[in-house]
């Protein structure tokens, strides 16, 4: 069944001046103006769409993207904001709406804040809500340590950076383990580091542990090569130093560094690393 507030694959079964009818299964005829057909479009082809209301609370039905889809979290931009709610940019002629009610703290225009995308049960509306807690941990936490899971970054803490996780809960990046720049909104690759005995997850940006110390130390390899076989980076050097050059932490960079030493593949010195003669083949050839 076709679904609103989400992409469907639908069946085109009447075509006029102003655009083409398409066969919304439960939901009825839905309209496809005419500026979003296809070219070439023929009556019994399938289009993707979107479904969503009109400026006349008609089912529509678009190729535009919007920026989300009922059930998805996203950073929206207030187009305005009235007593009654606030109206956000997702891309779509109608802009979604905000009720009051559903929002966090009262949003400004022209500011962006993070907001779950919902069908209103009594409006059958789409809507949007920054009371984000309402819909997050709603289910039990299946994660596993070590697992890749994508993130959305929404709120600053003390301890650190506080995530969207796999667009069902919440986890925390610690700010001694971040070294680069996150702004809300931001979607970025993770992995569960820990899932705590009150469920709560805590994140980190690289995999921890040594499964990915070859694939490091390639890299620092790659980058001793391409600097003529030295690194002026050594035990000294502030992790922001270590991520900038190799977008990994100083702890996994000194687990990798270890690694190569052990192999007789560099020297360690005072100023940095730097690569011994006739070591050009990968690590894993040298195992």
């Amino acid at each position: 069944m076709a679904e609103l507030g989400k992409f469907n694959k639908l069946r085109a079964i009447l075509e006029l001046d102003y655009g083409v009818y398409l066969d919304g299964e439960g939901l009825g005829e839905i309209l496809l103006p005419r500026r979003y057909v296809p070219e070439n479009c023929q009556i019994g082809d399938v289009i993707e769409v979107f479904i969503y209301h009109d400026s006349k609370e008609r089912l529509v039905a678009t190729t535009q993207k919007p920026f989300a889809i009922v059930d998805q979290f996203a950073l929206l931009k207030v187009k305005a904001a009235t007593d009654v709610g606030a109206f956000l940019d997702w891309n779509l002629p109608r802009d979604l709406f905000v009720p009051f009610r559903e929002q966090k703290q009262k949003m400004v225009e022209g500011e962006s804040y993070v907001v779950y995308v919902y069908l209103d049960e009594k409006s059958g509306r789409i809507a949007a809500s920054s009371r984000l807690d309402k819909f997050l941990d709603k289910q039990e936490i299946d994660f596993q340590e070590g697992q890749k899971v994508n993130l959305l970054i929404c709120d600053r803490t003390g301890l650190g950076y506080k995530a969207i996780v796999d667009n069902t809960c919440w986890g925390i990046l610690y700010k001694n383990e971040v070294f680069q720049t996150l702004k809300s909104g931001q979607r970025i690759e993770g992995f569960i580091k820990k899932v705590r005995d009150d469920a709560k997850i805590d994140l980190c940006l690289q995999k921890s542990g040594y499964e990915k110390v070859d694939d490091i130390s390639e890299k620092i390899l790659d980058t001793l090569k391409a600097q003529g076989g030295f690194i002026a980076v050594s035990d000294k050097s502030s992790p922001e130093v270590v991520y900038e050059l190799f977008g990994i932490s100083k702890k996994n960079y000194k687990k990798a560094v270890g690694a190569l030493y052990k192999k007789n593949i560099i020297r360690i010195e005072d100023k940095g690393i730097k690569l011994r003669e006739n070591n050009n083949k990968p690590i894993s050839a040298r195992v």
